[in-house]
Parts: C-alpha cells; structure tokens; sequence
C-alpha cells in the first residue's frame, strides 16, 4: 500500500508538472505537492525566501500557496509588464480573510476590488486627503511635533533612547493631530494609554493583515476554526471600528454650529458628507482613516529607525548630511518643510534607506481579473500576483553592491532614471498615494536629530541590522542610541 501511494503521488507530481508546461504557464519550481504545493520551500521572512527561490528558478515564476496560484514577479522587466501592459487586468485584489475583515468586506480603499467604487475612494484620497494643498496646510502640524520632539532629546542627553518608540509616538502624533486634531504621546495618562491600545491595534493589523495567513491558502482550517486567525481578525476589525467611530464622533461634536479655520483630514470629509451622504458614510470615512492611521505611523516609523540604524553604522555618512545642512542653513533656524528640496543628501540617504529596507518588501498582493499574458506565459484569471520589491532593489545584477549602505547612488536621482528598479511606495494604479506626506514626515524629522544633536551608538558594536518578519519588515531589535545637542545648534535648542 505505501509503495502504491507513493506512486500515485509521484505520477501526480509528474501529470501536473507537464500539465502546466502544455498550457503554457510561467515556469513553476519541481515538485509541486499535492495539498501544500510549493509552501514546503517557505520560510520567514518570506521576501527573502521568495528571492532565494527566484535567484535559482527565474524572475517569473508561478506557485502554488495550498489552494491558491500566486505568481511570484522579481525584475524590474516583469514588474513593468504586469504594471503597465496588464495595469488595468492585474488591479483586483484577492479576496482573503484580511480583505473580509479589515477591509470592510472589501469595501476600503487598500482591499477594494478596479472599479467604480475604486476610484472613487482613490479620488477623494489623492484630492481631499493627500493632495499637496491639503498637506500643506497642515504643515504646521508636523513642524510643531518635530519641535516637541527636539525638546524632550535636549532633556535626554547622553542617555540611551529607545528610537522605535520615538519614531512612532511622533509619526503617531503627527498622524493623529492631521486626521482627528489630537495627540496621545506627551499628553496625560488616559489619552496615553489610548495610544497605547492603538499602537496594539496597528501591530496586530500588520501581523495579520497580509497575504500569510495559512488559512488563506487552506480553506479547511478556516472552515473547522483550527488556525484561529478568522477568529482574531473580527476581534480586531470590532475593535478598529469603535476607536475610529469615536474619533469621527468627536470631530463631529466639534464642527456643530461653527466652521473650524484648519480642518482635520475627518472634518473634511464630515463636511463632503452633508452635500454628499452616499459617497462619504461614516464606513467609508472609517475604512480611509484606518488605512492612513496603519501606514502612516508604522511604515515611516520603521523607515526612519532603518535609516538612523545605518547612519550610526556609517558616520562618515552622517557627517556629510550635517555638513550639508550646516551649508544650505547656517544655524540660526531649524529645518522647514520648503528648505527639504534645497538638501538633496538628506534625500540621497532616505531612498538608499527605502532601497535596501523598503516598508512594504512585498507589495500588497493583486489578482488578474482576466487571463493575461506576462513574459511569453499565460497567467490565468484569479492568479494571485506578489511584486517582490526587496529582491529587485537588492540584486546585484541591477545595484552594485546592494547590501552596501550608499547613498551617492542616488545623487543627481529625480524619481525616474531608476524605474521599475526602485519602487518602495509601489507603482501602477494601486501604487501608494501616500508617498509625499511620508516623504515629508521622514525629512523633516530625519533632518531636523541631524541637523540638532550629535549621535553616537550605545556601544562599541556597529548596531545590529537583523530584519524582523511583520510585514512592514521592522528591525528585529529596537534602535537605542545616544545623544547630545550640537554646540552650534545649542542656541536655537534653548529657545524652542
């Protein structure tokens, strides 16, 4: 009997592997088991198993994740064939447990499937969220946290910070100041341990909101409610709600009778929904802000302790961004949002930083919505399609010496030369809107610990660069570093 399943097994292998081959499907790694597919070759974290599968089978390749079929893309020629030629066929999203339960059965803006409803959300994020006038007249906000911030570093010297809270309170802060016009961190007790709960919130979001969860890919465990994830996110999906429900009920009490002169991100929206109710309901509001609140804080927090971690490591690196700094402003102001263009070494060091650990290794996955073809090969409708960022921006054949932190690579880089090289905020329709506000989050905070205090590691040993495994790829050990204000920048430091 052993030796007859066996065989069955094998010729099953065998069937399927020539099966795939006649119907023209991108190549597929041998063998691929029955049940389990190609998951036997999985380990965390999965961009980087991902890489080590593509670097010996191709930059297409199609696998099986237990009943799903995901093509895997790892070049920047495929990226811009499935996001360009096939942009339209591959904007759907798969329909998974996170999409039923985060996203408002599907409904929110990062989990909605092409279409209509798509594009509205996408309109009324890039003109009535995103868009560079409302960013702007909002930049009061985050140059006042940034301030709060300094302040309490200059109380802190010589001792050692614990840089990964202090990126996500102030990206936190920031977030919520813009969007519910209230900050948790440096406020009192009860508003703190409100920060507290959502911080919980957004790391569980990103531990189960992505395209690994095992149930996903066998229906059966979700059916007897033996993996338990369903259970976990519609106990989350409650508590989400709730904490954004509220935010939209005090910005409601707050317009009533009176026209704020600044408006927060919910305030614009409440005031589009008295003219236009069905477009703006308190769900659409709410799937919107929990996008912005998730990866918002989490994404630019994480980048920023990425890039102070490689600029203690390189000290050389962070000497020339002060002296730039010190060059374009002198020392008698700190940096603005409108000095951020005149610095282009500050910038050189934030893409280097998004190259070699971008937020989102793998982009958020698409689904074709029709056949297509990608690379000579067939892709068939429902394919699950994953964009492995990380393993584009970190292949040698594309980047010299790619593990190597440099950021005069970008030098003289004004957003194309690289292409489908560099994408750490995606690319094609469903690419991130959300890159100019982080963009200008992490400068003028990256810029401004440069610019002001003078930063030394806790230790002798270079900082440990070990990569976590949640999706928005954080540092596996927190950032703790020292620092002490800069003489030059001792005066305007005392004044603030």
């Amino acid at each position: 009997m052993l030796l007859q399943f066996i065989l069955l097994i094998s010729f099953y292998i065998i069937v399927k592997h020539v099966v795939n081959k006649i119907k023209n499907l991108p190549p597929s790694p041998f063998p691929t088991l029955p049940i389990i597919g190609h998951l036997y070759l999985f380990k965390r974290p999965l961009h980087r198993a991902l890489a080590k599968i593509s670097s010996q089978h191709g930059p297409l390749l199609l696998l099986q994740f237990g009943s799903r079929r995901v093509l895997v893309v790892s070049s920047p020629s495929t990226v811009e064939e499935c996001f360009t030629t096939n942009d339209i066929v591959l904007a759907n999203r798969p329909h998974l447990l996170a999409s039923k339960h985060l996203g408002y059965n599907s409904t929110s803006f990062n989990w909605a499937p092409y279409g209509d409803h798509w594009r509205k959300l996408r309109k009324i994020s890039v003109l009535e969220i995103l868009s560079s006038h409302r960013l702007q007249s909002l930049s009061s906000i985050r140059s006042d946290e940034i301030r709060l911030l300094l302040q309490r570093l200059v109380k802190l010297k010589d001792q050692a910070v614990d840089m990964k809270a202090t990126f996500f309170e102030l990206t936190l802060n920031v977030m919520m100041r813009m969007i519910a016009g209230k900050r948790y961190y440096g406020g009192n007790e009860a508003e703190e341990e409100e920060a507290s709960k959502f911080r919980e919130i957004v790391e569980e979001t990103f531990a189960l909101g992505g395209a690994s969860n095992v149930e996903d890919f066998f229906p059966l465990l979700r059916w007897t409610g033996i993996g338990g994830a369903e259970k976990r996110m519609i106990a989350l999906h409650e508590r989400r709600d709730v904490f954004v429900q509220e935010l939209i009920e005090e910005n409601r009490r707050r317009i009533v009778g009176r026209e704020p002169p600044n408006k927060t991100m919910i305030q614009v929206l409440l005031s589009l929904q008295e003219s236009e109710p069905e477009n703006y309901t308190d769900q659409i509001i709410k799937g919107l802000m929990i996008v912005l609140l998730s990866a918002g804080t989490d994404t630019s927090s994480a980048t920023m302790e990425w890039a102070m971690s490689l600029l203690l490591n390189n000290p050389d690196v962070l000497s020339k961004a002060q002296a730039e700094i010190d060059n374009q402003l002198g020392h008698d102001h700190l940096i603005d949002e409108s000095d951020l263009p005149n610095l282009p070494y500050l910038h050189c060091i934030i893409n280097e930083t998004l190259r070699m650990y971008p937020a989102g290794p793998l982009l958020v996955p698409h689904e074709s919505s029709d056949e297509c073809m990608v690379g000579g090969f067939r892709v068939p409708r429902g394919t699950m399609v994953l964009a492995n960022i990380w393993a584009i921006q970190n292949d040698p054949k594309f980047w010299k010496e790619p593990r190597t932190f440099k950021p005069e690579r970008f030098e003289g880089f004004e957003g194309v030369r690289y292409g489908f090289k560099f994408m750490p905020f995606g690319t094609g329709k469903r690419g991130c809107p959300g890159g100019g506000l982080a963009r200008r989050v992490m400068g003028l905070a990256l810029g401004s610990l440069i610019q002001c205090f003078e930063w030394t590691r806790v230790s002798e040993e270079f900082v440990d660069l070990t990569e976590g495994t949640a999706l928005t790829l954080p540092k596996a050990q927190p950032l703790l570093a020292k620092c002490r204000a800069r003489p030059t920048m001792a005066n305007i430091l005392s004044q603030i």
